[in-house]
């Protein structure tokens, strides 16, 4: 540890760390533009000048500058202000007077900086240059008259996104910032540069012009469109979603979010359920609740518990999952799943279906093994955490899927189950890499479950990790990794089959008389037979409400209070930021209303009292926000025959990234996206180099 006195406060700082980190730990306020802590340092914005003393008599950029012990640095000496003043003079010179109609206004780094220690006046003279905005695709619009060169987001979509894209062309005042060739951007991360920017260059297009950021209202939420569960901010002005951003969470997410969990926000306006449907004739007409909630009593009366079944889907919360599971309980009904794609899990123990490294835990491991997942379509911020890990050294990934391009250099071991027993049986390659590594991961995908040998690929895994010693007990490196919001949380509430129940796929044969689908949109609905009485209740008109005979109204994730346990087990819970339209209710609401109808009056009136009833279920609902990280002593594997893989290679559990459930699909900018960047051919190029 390096002690450095910043402005007469002493502080000790690790050695290696630079000035500016120093200065940061002293509580004092230091300008930047070009410098991240997530960034490699760039030092060209020169705004982050300081005095040193004992140092030659000239100002330093403190972000370049390392820290020594028993340095002495002044932050707001006359020398410090004085050439503040220049640099910011040099980078408004030719940057645009356009801050009424900048949609960085009010957020703008130049903005705050310039005010704070800038001159009231400039001696520049000369014409102002002008440079031809970019086109970076549908979700990234660019004013590039108004870029300072602070290369951010160069080094994020090379760095970070690993999909590098952008570059500079010609130095001086003639740099651009571009793509070379005009494309649009290929990461699905691309958004992050638009919070980097510090100026109004990149800002969001689909945003453009709609609002001031005084004007919103900002609620604290939980991303439902893949199973990380990012933390987001919801910016809303009166009924409507406008915004969505990452929220910093060191463990989930640190502060990045996926492109369609941030700019799919506009489904959450287009084809809504907003009022009760109800099928007559062959056609569905508007109904009142009642009306609504009469025909589906009508329906059920005298039917037995074993001809009713019902199917979450997987943007569901807990609350409303717990609700219909305990209605479906009280008519005797064990037909219950919420694995819309078959996928073979075993709730017998948290550990098989979890993913129980931790995100987090991701930066501890020597080797990752990747089985039948795509983390790059299912999981963008996971999957740059691996990259982060990857970059800094020391970590080798093996694949076993489709060759895709991870951003990372992978070693591919094979496209088929039968690649697990091999890498079971050591040797050298990756097998002996595994057998050596400290602290290995395996992180077994859906579309490795998702298939007729799914539970003896689970269990092929599972004694991988065994053998391989990644099963310790201070280390769990045994991980799967989902890609619906609702999975994880309807596992913990055994929302599966009970003694004699269907699953999904026994459901949709024509047993069912009547069928529930609570937000179930990723089945086959034209499977359903006509004879089968289907209710939807869910927030958009996707595929399962085109197959219902009664239409719910519920609510969306951004219209509710709920609780979501993300991929890793952590239980964490969103804040309603507008209300739901129309006659649309938060689906517990709904599912306790109708209840009472049918004479099965659930037992919670308040959300209180339904969250008291989800930790009865299950404790680990009163744990939120917390994840502790456990290590493994009981080696004893799920239910399945290791020794019965198929030959079959494993396909993608996601074809197009941008339009995976009911809210991506009615969004108008995921469809952009999906026309102008998902081809057939995208990311389908495996990496060939190290980086």
């Amino acid at each position: 540890m390096a002690k450095v006195t910043i402005d007469g406060i002493e502080v000790e700082v690790p050695n290696g760390s630079n000035v500016l980190q120093a200065c940061e730990a002293a509580g004092k306020e230091v300008p930047r533009f070009c410098y991240h802590e997530r960034l490699s340092v760039a030092g060209n914005c020169r705004m982050c000048l300081v005095e040193i003393e004992k140092a030659p008599p000239k100002p330093f950029a403190s972000c370049a500058y390392p820290v020594a012990d028993g340095m002495v640095v002044h932050t707001d000496s006359p020398m410090v202000r004085a050439a503040r003043r220049g640099v910011m003079e040099f980078l408004l010179i030719n940057h645009p007077l356009d801050c009424p109609i900048c949609d960085q206004g009010g957020e703008c780094d130049l903005q705050d900086q310039a005010m704070g220690y800038g001159s009231d006046h400039s001696r520049y003279e000369e014409n102002k240059r002008a440079v031809n905005d970019k086109d970076l695709g549908p979700l990234v619009k660019t004013v590039m008259t108004r870029c300072i060169h602070c290369t951010r987001c160069i080094r994020f979509i090379t760095e970070v996104a690993g999909v590098p894209d952008l570059g500079a062309t010609a130095r001086g005042e003639n740099m651009e910032v571009g793509t070379y060739v005009e494309k649009a951007l290929g990461s699905e991360l691309s958004g992050n540069i638009i919070d980097l920017c510090p100026v109004g260059a990149l800002t969001s297009k689909p945003y453009a012009f709609v609002a001031r950021p005084w004007e919103l209202t900002k609620t604290d939420s939980i991303d439902v469109l893949d199973a990380v569960g990012t933390n987001i901010r919801v910016d809303a002005r009166g009924p409507e979603v406008l915004r969505i951003l990452p929220r910093l969470n060191e463990d989930v997410n640190e502060e990045w979010l996926g492109d369609k969990s941030r700019f799919a926000l506009d489904g959450l306006k287009r084809r809504r359920l907003d009022r009760p449907w109800l099928r007559e004739n062959g056609k569905l007409r508007p109904a009142s609740w009642e009306e609504a909630f009469g025909a589906i009593a009508r329906r059920m009366h005298g039917v037995a518990g074993a001809k009713i079944g019902a199917i979450a889907g997987d943007l569901c919360d807990a609350e409303s999952m717990l609700a219909l599971k305990d209605l479906m309980g009280a008519l005797g009904s064990a037909n219950l799943d919420c694995r819309q794609d078959g996928a073979k899990l075993d709730i017998g123990r948290r550990d098989f279906y979890c993913f129980n490294s931790s995100i987090a835990g991701i930066e501890e491991a020597d080797a990752i093994l990747l089985i039948g997942t795509n983390p790059r379509r299912e999981a963008p911020v996971l999957n740059a955490r691996i990259r982060k890990r990857f970059l800094m050294g020391g970590l080798q990934v093996g694949v076993i899927g489709a060759p895709v391009d991870l951003t990372y250099k992978v070693a591919r071991l094979g496209e088929g189950p039968q690649a697990i027993a091999a890498l079971g049986q050591g040797g050298e390659g990756f097998a002996g890499v595994l057998a050596a590594a400290k602290k290995p991961m395996i992180i077994l995908g859906q579309a490795a479950l998702a298939r007729a040998d799914g539970a003896a690929v689970l269990a092929a895994a599972w004694q991988l990790a065994v053998s391989v010693g990644a099963l310790a007990s201070d280390w769990h490196g045994f991980n799967v990794l989902h890609h619906a919001a609702a999975r994880v949380g309807g596992l913990d509430l055994g929302f599966v089959p009970g003694p004699g129940g269907r699953d999904v796929a026994a459901m949709l044969d024509g047993s069912m008389e009547v069928l529930w689908l609570l937000g179930a949109d990723e089945i086959e609905a034209a499977r359903i037979p006509a004879s089968t009485f289907v209710v939807y209740q869910g927030h958009h008109g996707d595929r399962g409400a085109a197959r219902a005979d009664v239409i719910l109204p519920g609510a969306a994730y951004t219209e509710k209070n709920g609780t979501y346990v993300n991929t890793e087990g952590r239980v964490q819970r969103g804040f309603m930021a507008v209300f739901p339209p129309g006659e649309a209710r938060p689906d517990w609401k709904i599912l306790r209303a109708f209840s009472e109808v049918i004479g099965k009056t659930l037992p919670y009136d308040d959300l209180e009292a339904l969250r008291a009833r989800l930790a009865q279920v299950n404790p680990v609902f009163s744990r939120v926000g917390f994840l502790p990280r456990f290590g493994c002593s009981d080696h004893t594997g799920p239910r399945g025959d290791a020794g019965a893989v198929g030959a079959a290679a494993f396909g993608e559990a996601i074809g197009n990234y941008y339009q995976t459930d009911p809210i991506s699909r009615a969004s108008a900018t995921m469809a952009a996206c999906t026309q102008e960047i998902a081809s057939p051919a995208l990311l389908a190029q495996p990496r060939a180099a190290a980086e």
